[in-house]
């Protein structure tokens, strides 16, 4: 018996992919929307400091897992997650061009994950299984929902799927070890309310900061679009709403939600598309 819950066919391995996005982000890459582009951004200003924390929290705990399942997968997380670090570095260092203060961005959140990088331990891992929710749940909806990367450019397009499909595969692995090492159902979800309410906050404040600089953050035409695209129709955190509070049910896995189809259809794609490069 294994204590890995990662379901039969899915592979936790590291993909070394290399996006050039440099010029698609010199300008509004999705559907030269400026809050859908602010918005995606502002993710992924938070994932290289995220991610190493992540990677930080599971190896914390990485000694105590004897499963050799278990221990073979927290090396793949511990390998996509560098991987999706460095890529979004890389991404990051992009936006410059586009006259953002990145450096200050970044300062404001990596001062966050330094406070949480001094938290004991079951609280740090906890805080990564919480977050890891989150991804897994927007990786689900990005994988569904293609439409919602309409007008993208293709490189980025690429990008953001290849991320989605990473953080699905890797999606129990840090709440596995978690239930084994841990497994205090209350911290799990007293901590959740505190990982929501960052989340949220930074996301908020870098797509703000980003809108800012593009001049639009006080343009009602914006907020309404950026209103409608995550609120209204297609309402992307809307529809996402249920899965995200599936996080406090008793019992709570995250391979309830069952996306192993969805997974594979996306990898066919996905390997045809770096095929044709």
């Amino acid at each position: 018996m294994t204590i890995s819950s990662t379901p039969e066919g899915v592979s936790v391995e590291p993909r070394h992919l290399r996006f050039d996005v440099s010029e698609d982000l010199k300008t509004l890459w999705h559907g030269n929307d400026a809050f859908r582009t602010a918005f995606f951004n502002a993710l992924s200003l938070q994932f290289p400091d995220g991610e190493q924390q992540f990677i930080n929290a599971v190896r914390l705990y990485r000694d105590k897992i004897e499963d050799p399942k278990l221990k073979a997968e927290i090396r793949g997380f511990i390998g996509q997650e560098a991987l999706h670090s460095r890529e979004h570095k890389d991404y990051n260092e992009a936006l410059k061009a586009r006259g953002y203060d990145i450096d200050a961005l970044d300062q404001r959140f990596r001062k966050h994950m330094e406070w949480v990088g001094k938290l004991p331990r079951s609280r740090q891992l906890a805080g990564t299984c919480g977050a890891e929710h989150y991804t897994a749940v927007l990786a689900n909806a990005i994988l569904s929902h293609p439409e919602w990367m309409e007008g993208a450019t293709p490189t980025m397009a690429k990008l953001w799927r290849w991320h989605a499909i990473e953080e699905t595969e890797h999606k129990s692995v840090a709440f596995d070890v978690y239930r084994e090492c841990v497994g205090n159902e209350r911290l799990r979800r007293i901590v959740f309310l505190f990982v929501t309410w960052n989340f949220f906050k930074y996301t908020f404040l870098n797509t703000c900061s980003l809108l800012k600089a593009d001049g639009k953050l006080w343009s009602l035409r914006t907020w309404v679009g950026g209103f409608n695209f995550l609120w209204g129709k297609p309402g992307v955190l809307r529809k996402c709403l249920p899965e995200f509070l599936a996080y406090f049910r008793k019992g709570f896995h995250p391979w309830q939600q069952d996306n192993r189809e969805l997974l594979e259809q996306n990898l066919r794609e996905l390997d045809m598309t770096s095929a044709a490069r």
